[in-house]
């Protein structure tokens, strides 16, 4: 099982385009990266389970049926009677989203003695519980206590750090130093490198870089592929990055590589490809939990040639 550990959130997406002031009428979707992510790998065939916290409010209780409803496992969801279910408002422009993310709120609330023992074949995670406490501080405590694969989105979000820049650079390359697999967008990593973080100077064992409408790069010790994006018409890119990431990892649970991860360039190319697919696909649709279903695919050659070859 996959687990993630990190923010559950109800998503208010405009529903019409423009400035946020001016919007009228907003639909609710669950939301929240690891959250995202792992909705995705159930539904490509990968059990998953979430550590997070939800309020005791009738926000928390609609997550935790949606999650349970994806086949999520929720057992690990803390319930919190001190805080709030967190929201976001969503601005789509050109189906391009800007976020207004809310503070005090339960996954913030996250505290060490929330988080039930668990055994997993990779931890993933980002950096949105960094930004405040206790959240951060039991992040931490799991990634350095876990001996396990861990994979990291960075997944900057710098109007939680606003006077507080140099925290967030000082928490990311803490992060990066305890991350196995590092999934960062091109904007992010420019950001990084602005600020004095070369992302490849860590000991990553993968390292896959988005980049939009130019595809995404993978860098596997020494080998390094550029893979093309896939032309789609977008409605929503909310969470398109989650939506790679699960396929990403989704790959390499079925090929049985995430404890050992060894890659060929050929194998590393079609791991993008799935990934760019899966990715493309979800921005057909409105919300974060956008992923297709393995059996919506399953007869696209991307998905064939790499589900086929996984079990030679």
């Amino acid at each position: 099982m996959i687990f993630a550990i990190g923010e559950v959130l109800i998503d208010f997406i405009a529903r019409d385009e423009g400035a946020l002031k001016d919007v009228k009428s907003f639909e609710k979707h669950p939301g929240g990266a690891p959250a995202n992510v792992l909705v995705g790998l159930s539904r490509l065939g990968v059990e998953s389970a979430l550590i997070s916290k939800v309020g005791r409010d009738p926000f928390g209780a609609f997550l935790l049926e949606r999650l349970e409803e994806e086949g999520v496992n929720t057992s690990y969801v803390a319930l919190d009677g001190e805080r709030h279910t967190g929201v976001v408002f969503v601005q789509l422009i050109g189906a391009k989203p800007e976020f207004i993310l809310y503070d005090g709120v339960a996954y913030f609330n996250l505290k060490a003695e929330d988080v039930k023992p668990f055994s997993a074949e990779l931890l993933h995670f980002g950096s949105v519980l960094f930004a405040r406490e206790p959240s951060r501080s039991t992040l931490f405590e799991i990634l350095e206590r876990e001996k396990i694969t861990k994979s990291y989105d960075v997944n900057i979000r710098l109007d939680l750090w606003r006077g507080r820049e140099d925290d967030m650079l000082a928490d990311i390359e803490r992060a990066l130093k305890l991350a196995d697999i590092i999934k960062i967008g091109d904007g992010e990593l420019e950001f990084l490198k602005e600020n004095g973080i070369d992302i490849e100077g860590f000991d990553f064992k993968l390292l896959a870089v988005t980049r939009g409408g130019e595809g995404s790069e993978l860098i596997h010790g020494g080998i390094e592929v550029k893979v093309p994006a896939y032309r789609v018409e977008p409605v929503d890119t909310t969470g398109a990055g989650d939506a790679y990431m699960a396929a990403l990892l989704a790959s390499l649970h079925h090929m049985g590589k995430i404890e050992n991860l060894e890659l060929s360039e050929g194998e590393l190319y079609r791991i993008g490809r799935f990934a760019n697919l899966i990715a493309a696909l979800s921005t057909m649709k409105r919300g974060a939990w956008s992923v297709p279903k393995l059996e919506e695919v399953v007869l696209m050659r991307e998905v064939r040639e790499l589900y086929q070859r996984s079990r030679r």
